[in-house]
């Protein structure tokens, strides 16, 4: 079994494979303008990646470590947030347009494609049993919630100012949503929409991720350098609530954040020093970096 890194460099238009085992960069690739984003296919085979400037989705296969399809639509306007089903469909929100694609992720067929009504939809969010989509609409403040099932809006719920990181707890019934105008930690009840807590974060927390036994979340702070790591039960008290633990030192403009297979190591892409920060999910310490491309930004853990 190998542990590989998948990294999107950003500014460099190109993508890095990185073996963990030897934390070096074992094959690089040039994509399509501005790579923002990526997502792996339940197989393992392929690799989703939206090229923002480009307006295109790249399709790697991953045992080639090439590129087999480029994807293209005339209402891809910034493509950004991607995501797939297991039961074979692409999502992608397409963020100046506002419109959400769905694809068949075998043969690249353009399935629907329908708008949010709502300005800047950003990222691509599933539940756990994938019968609701979350859209952060980073300009209208609020989260476009899908049934996935019928492929209609069901509702659009107010959060903070300029939400964008999201993620939905393992147990499914909190959603976590970073946002990054007034740097909070909003946490919603996925049955009702009510706002259970909200709390303080770093400057400008891009996005959000879990662990998968959803013990910690983390959360990305772009302009103060840090990664908030939340403590989803932390109990004070006798009071059990999510609570920010540690807000750790990382590099320049953190971004994208990845847990390995048994969440006991942390990857954080940071854009301007060119690295990723690798986080000792049991020290909760920064215990080295491995280089990667100009400016690496989103990023995919994968074992095989």
């Amino acid at each position: 079994m190998e542990e590989l890194l998948i990294v999107l460099n950003k500014d460099e238009d190109t993508l890095s494979f990185i073996d963990l085992a030897k934390k070096e960069v074992v094959k690089t690739i040039e994509t399509d303008h501005n790579p923002h984003e990526i997502a792996i296919s339940p197989d393992k085979r392929q690799a989703f990646v939206t090229c923002s400037l480009g307006n295109a989705v790249d399709v790697i296969d991953i045992e080639s470590m090439e590129i087999a399809e480029r994807i293209t639509e005339e209402d891809f306007a910034f493509p950004h947030g991607v995501g797939v089903t297991t039961s074979g469909r692409l999502y992608i929100a397409s963020t100046k347009s506002s419109m959400i694609h769905i694809f068949d992720a075998s043969d690249y067929e353009l399935l629907r494609k329908f708008p949010t009504y709502q300005h800047l939809s950003h990222m691509i969010e599933f539940s756990p049993d994938e019968k609701r989509i979350y859209v952060p609409n980073i300009g209208s403040h609020n989260i476009t919630v899908i049934d996935a099932e019928k492929d209609e809006i069901l509702t659009h719920i107010p959060v903070g100012k300029g939400p964008e990181g999201i993620a939905v707890h393992p147990g499914g019934n909190e959603l976590y949503v970073a946002n990054q105008h007034d740097g909070t930690l909003y946490v919603l009840d996925t049955k009702t929409y009510e706002t259970l807590h909200k709390r303080r974060l770093g400057s400008v927390p891009v996005r959000l991720v879990f662990a998968k036994d959803g013990k910690y979340a983390l959360v990305p702070n772009r302009e103060s350098d840090d990664v908030s790591i939340i403590d989803t039960k932390h109990i004070v008290k006798g009071e059990t609530r999510p609570w920010e633990i540690k807000r750790l030192p990382v590099g320049v403009w953190p971004g994208g954040t990845v847990f390995n297979e048994d969440n006991t190591i942390a990857y954080v892409a940071n854009n301007k020093t060119n690295d990723i920060s690798i986080i000792d999910m049991r020290t909760l310490k920064e215990k080295g970096r491995i280089e990667a491309g100009i400016h690496p930004d989103g990023i995919a853990y994968l074992k095989r």
